[in-house]
């Protein structure tokens, strides 16, 4: 081979020795080793750098897909809770961006008004936490087996959209956490009464863990006093401006006052007085023996009703029965009630229909409900959902020029708070009490009709919705004022010169009453 030979040459002695390099093939050889050792480093280079491109590229593909699906799920939740600005007639406020922490999901129970309270109470503990609200869901499963849901009794879009500042709320789920939950739920009923030192140690935590915790129950959740009056105050805003009624609920509701209005003012009378509270109050006053014997059976049919033997005239002497239509009645004449003002009776079928309600009739003939003021045909759509009826009277009892509930119910409580709200609209508060002792000296002849009056307008002079402090009792949050009672927080204040004269204004027209 030519390279071979001339590497090797033959001596003089016939052996063959190794021939030396030139110069030039030294060098030439050096050179050719240099450059493939640098052609081989360049080489390694380029396939380090293109690694680091490919692996570059794999981890941005892998960002932009996670930021995709998070847009995806953003979009997906916004879409889920957002109106179209143009389907408002009303500015929107700015939305309120925050970290959210979870989500709370919460079934509401109790009647309407029960739910209502804790729906507020609910909105502040979301807000407050920073977690995302899922419109609540209402109890279909309470005594008077109402299936409506939220956007059935509630303006839902206006829900979300005016408390956009404060809180986010959805209608459901985003599709990521829906899937969570549907394989295992964090479901908990929150300790009653409690303040938001409860919410932010111990709940906060196990949103946080769990992504979504669900509420089994809403009623009385929070405390009614120890809050910062910036949690008050929000309870008010969902309460009196938050919560519409849904549009067909409130066009029908608007239709009975206007009805009303258009021939003079109207007094609202919650006269609870229905069998389902007879029977589970176990006050029988002015029922006869088969009345008597129906209520009896009807409480002990209900195994979830514990109070079930009830000494009926105990319990009302201590003031603590519904007042009877014949009780009603003459309360009302004798606190100089306009013989021809017209009442309106807020409240289902009463027990005992017209023969209970006769007296009543006699002393306020311009007696109303929305079944007589309404074609059947309007109420149909609302007759099978007696939360929706309710709703209808809430309205109502609220826009009255004078509110008398017969018992301190949810219904009576949380609309004189409203009332309040509202500029210390007249709600005439009942002693029930003492209304049964001085019925019962005048029916039993022991004092006249003159002494009978002035008794119980004295018994309810300050008794007319004006402005008081909310009773504190620490450590017995049943036995203080309930907080949407009097939320005093989100109050005028007593000395504001418009209240004083409106005030004044109603004394002035509770002495101008003729006296029947």
């Amino acid at each position: 081979m030519g390279f071979s030979e001339a590497r090797f040459e033959e001596t003089e002695g016939g052996e063959m020795k190794e021939k030396p390099y030139s110069n030039t093939m030294s060098l030439k050889y050096i050179s050719m080793a240099k450059a493939e050792k640098l052609k081989s480093l360049i080489l390694a280079r380029i396939r380090v750098a293109r690694l680091n491109l490919w692996v570059t590229r794999a981890l941005s593909m892998l960002m932009l897909l996670g930021i995709t699906m998070q847009l995806k799920s953003l979009g997906e939740t916004v879409s889920s809770s957002r109106t179209p600005t143009s389907t408002f007639s009303y500015p929107l406020p700015p939305e309120r961006v925050y970290e959210n922490n979870g989500y709370l999901m919460v079934s509401s129970n109790g009647g309407l008004n029960q739910m209502r309270s804790g729906i507020c109470d609910m909105v502040t503990v979301a807000r407050f936490l920073n977690v995302t609200l899922i419109v609540p869901e209402l109890d279909n499963t309470s005594f008077w087996n109402d299936y409506s849901q939220f956007a059935d009794i509630f303006d839902v879009e206006y829900f979300i959209a005016s408390l956009r500042d404060e809180v986010r709320i959805l209608k459901e789920l985003p599709p990521q956490q829906k899937e969570k939950v549907a394989e295992s739920l964090f479901s908990m009923p929150p300790i009653s009464w409690s303040n938001m030192t409860y919410y932010y140690n111990v709940i906060l935590p196990r949103i946080q863990t769990n992504e979504v915790v669900h509420f089994q129950k809403t009623d009385a959740r929070l405390a009614n006093n120890g809050l910062p009056v910036e949690v008050q105050k929000l309870r008010c805003r969902v309460n009196y401006e938050a919560l519409r009624f849904a549009p067909p609920i409130q066009a029908l509701a608007e239709k009975i006052v206007r009805i009303l209005r258009d021939k003079g003012p109207f007094l609202v009378l919650h006269l609870r007085y229905e069998m389902d509270m007879i029977a589970f109050s176990g006050c029988n006053e002015g029922c006869n023996e088969q009345e008597i014997d129906e209520l009896t059976k009807m409480r002990y049919a209900y195994p979830w009703w514990k109070e079930k033997v009830i000494d009926s005239v105990q319990k009302r002497l201590a003031g603590l029965c519904p007042l009877t239509p014949e009780e009603t009645a003459l309360t009302l004449r004798a606190l100089g009630i306009d013989h021809n003002i017209q009442v309106y009776i807020a409240a289902g079928d009463i027990y005992g229909g017209e023969r209970r309600l006769a007296t009543l009739r006699a002393a306020y003939p311009n007696l109303v409900k929305k079944e007589t003021l309404l074609p059947s045909s309007e109420l149909d759509p609302f007759r099978n959902h007696s939360n929706q009826m309710a709703a209808l009277d809430y309205y109502a009892a609220v826009q009255s020029e004078t509110f008398v509930p017969t018992n301190g119910g949810n219904m009576a409580k949380v609309v004189e708070g409203h009332r309040r709200y509202l500029g210390f609209k007249k709600t005439i508060l009942l002693d029930r009490k003492a209304v049964v002792d001085l019925v019962d000296l005048y029916k039993a002849g022991s004092i006249s009709w003159d002494k009978f009056s002035s008794e119980m307008k004295e018994a309810h002079a300050d008794r007319m919705g004006n402005p008081a402090e909310r009773l504190v009792i620490p450590g017995k949050p049943k036995e203080e004022d309930y907080f949407y009672t009097n939320p005093e927080e989100c109050l005028a204040s007593f000395d504001d010169p418009q209240l004083s004269n409106d005030d004044h204004q109603q004394d002035a027209d509770a002495d101008a009453e003729a006296e029947p």
